[in-house]
């Protein structure tokens, strides 16, 4: 059957959406804001806009902003360009439009911190109530406007006459709810202006209603707008300012200064080192006001060394005010700040070798991050960044002194198996199994042509240890079948050597790679026909082992490959590989560890046997 044509019976009708004023106001409260007290700072950015666009059409005025809380309510009283009747209808009452992006001042449009027309909501996170008081400085003899705001979404206009409001501007009125006292305490409000509008370039007051003089919000511009007397008193105030706003001493401060972008601040270097990756936010202001403390997009991961303090003019704020939108122009800012550190760094190690030592002590690791992919900072600092050697921690620098060729290790537990032995021997190791560690040594030769850095073999270590005499080798050779019977299970060979120190009586030379690649061979064993087994055979090179290296010079290994008893023998080659696993420093598996457990119980065994 044919479909029937039905448009004609069901012509579509435009309809609007309806807008839940306290669902919304829930909506701010609980996901776009992170906290009630944002609403202070609405306010003063609503009031700080409005001044800015009186400035436009009174370059000569003296305005400024008034804070008023006596407990009962929250007073916000501007002398800002004010708003008519249409505007109060049009930009208080729609959703989503703020008056900073009409007709008539959209070409002043970077001048405003505002964007999007929703910040008055914020009240409501307060307030049942909001009163509007205003009166347009556009119009001569303009009349007053009343407009009263209700978080059910209803709202109320009226014209009054012009003496209702001698000047123009704007007053904000909230009566707070009772649940709300928390954030509109007189001392709770001055803290949060304080807290949000300190670096504001419009004087603002407070008057706590009990007939005092008002207090200032922000007394003094930016410390690094002000004038100092010499560059000392300069960075000892910009020291100062950090402190007071982060709590710690800085170990230097870095001034920045971006005019494309009108950035201006301060980044404070930490005193102590903090754990690697772990980014700390920084408070941006935008055009004064503080939009955010924990802004982590402004520096790149590596810079976790210091934290800033910024008032920026061109940077965009998100919906909620409280971070910065990821554009082009923070990308730009966002690289022009790490150059301004790289050359602080370059200053301190062309100039300040104690400062740079002592940036160094604490901030390695960060350097560290920054010299792998930064050749300019590679080149600098290389040779000053400490490593851990066998020479003990020392920078690259002294360390190539004394050692022309350089082994790095691919593992921690590696160095650790050989730090010991490698430097009784002479050879030059370093523990490369840190973060960035092995990468950066092997880029040396860039910076040291005479160094040469190769990757540390265990056939280059065993090669630097002495090999016994004929005889002794044949005196040993039965003990060492017996071991060698007895580790077969590891997968571990035994060689007699002596080196040094003599207290060490066993080496194992074993790797990370070498112990995946025989439990690969092992699995394949295990699985052979299937096509699992298919896989791994294909993989299947020939499994490299371990090697127990037995320290003729250690009198416990003279004792032991005298053994002739082969149950005693194989036990104390198990207790000797045991050892020897342990101070390799590596996690045992777990039949290592029943081996050692064993292996004590029957030495016990055979010398209680013995006494008996």
């Amino acid at each position: 059957m044919p479909l029937r044509d039905t448009s004609a019976h069901q012509a579509a009708t435009d309809r609007t959406f309806q807008v839940d004023l306290r669902g919304l106001v829930d909506l701010l409260s609980h996901h776009l804001y992170s906290s009630p007290r944002v609403y202070l700072r609405e306010l003063l950015q609503n009031a700080v806009d409005a001044l800015t666009a009186r400035h436009a059409i009174d370059p000569h005025g003296a305005f400024g902003i008034r804070l008023y809380a006596d407990g009962s309510v929250v007073r916000v009283e501007d002398d800002g360009v004010g708003l008519t009747e249409d505007d109060v209808h049009t930009f208080l009452a729609t959703i989503g439009r703020s008056s900073k992006r009409a007709e008539r001042i959209a070409e002043q449009r970077a001048d405003f911190i505002g964007q999007f027309g929703i910040g008055l909501l914020s009240c409501f996170l307060v307030a049942d109530e909001i009163h509007v008081l205003s009166r347009s400085a556009r119009t001569p003899d303009a009349p007053a406007v009343e407009w009263r705001g209700r978080g059910d979404g209803s709202y109320t206009v009226r014209t009054l006459p012009a003496s209702a409001r001698p000047r123009p501007g704007t007053t904000v009125t909230l009566t707070p709810r009772a649940d709300a006292g928390e954030w509109t305490r007189p001392a709770q409000v001055h803290a949060l202006a304080r807290h949000f509008g300190s670096l504001l370039r419009h004087q603002v007051t407070f008057d706590d209603g009990t007939g005092g003089e008002s207090a200032p919000v922000n007394p003094e511009p930016a410390p690094w707008s002000r004038t100092y007397p010499t560059p000392g008193a300069r960075s000892r105030a910009l020291a100062a300012y950090g402190e007071e706003v982060f709590g710690f001493t800085p170990l230097d401060t870095i001034e920045l200064d971006l005019p494309a972008v009108g950035l201006k601040g301060i980044a404070c270097v930490l005193p102590e080192a903090v754990p690697a990756g772990r980014r700390h936010g920084h408070r941006v202001h935008v055009k004064g006001m503080l939009l955010s403390e924990q802004a982590e997009e402004i520096l790149p991961e590596w810079a976790f060394f210091v934290r800033c303090v910024v008032d920026a003019e061109s940077l965009r704020p998100t919906a909620s005010r409280e971070s910065l939108y990821e554009d082009d122009t923070l990308a730009a800012v966002r690289d022009a700040l790490a150059e301004r550190l790289r050359a602080w760094i370059a200053r301190a190690a062309a100039s300040d070798p104690d400062l740079l030592h002592r940036f160094l002590q604490a901030h390695h690791l960060a350097v560290k991050s920054l010299a792998v992919h930064d050749d300019e900072i590679l080149r600098m600092l290389l040779p000053w960044l400490p490593f851990e050697t066998t020479d003990g921690h020392c920078t690259l620098d002294e360390f190539a002194r004394t050692h022309r060729t350089v082994l790095v290790t691919s593992s921690v537990e590696e160095f650790r198996q050989v730090a010991a032995i490698a430097s009784a021997a002479g050879l030059g190791v370093v523990n490369g199994g840190y973060t960035y560690d092995r990468e950066l040594v092997h880029r040396l030769p860039e910076i040291r042509p005479e160094v040469s850095v190769a990757d540390l073999d265990p056939a280059t270590l065993t090669a630097h240890l002495d090999p016994v005499d004929r005889e002794t080798e044949l005196a040993a050779a039965a003990y060492l079948a017996q071991a060698r019977d007895a580790l077969s299970v590891f997968d571990c060979d035994v060689a007699l050597r002596t080196f040094q120190p003599a207290s060490a009586p066993a080496l194992l030379v074993d790797s990370r790679e070498a112990r995946h690649e025989r439990t690969r061979s092992q699995l394949a064993r295990e699985q052979e026909g299937g096509l699992w087994g298919d896989i791994l055979g294909a993989l299947r090179q020939e499994a490299p082992r371990a090697q127990l290296i037995l320290n003729q010079l250690n009198p416990l290994v003279r004792t032991a490959v005298t053994i002739d008893e082969p149950e005693l023998a194989r036990t104390s080659a198990e207790a000797l590989y045991g050892q020897a696993a342990m101070l390799s420093r590596r996690p045992l598996r777990p039949a290592e560890s029943s081996l050692i457990n064993r292996s004590f119980l029957d030495l016990l065994a055979h010398a209680l046997r013995k006494d008996s």
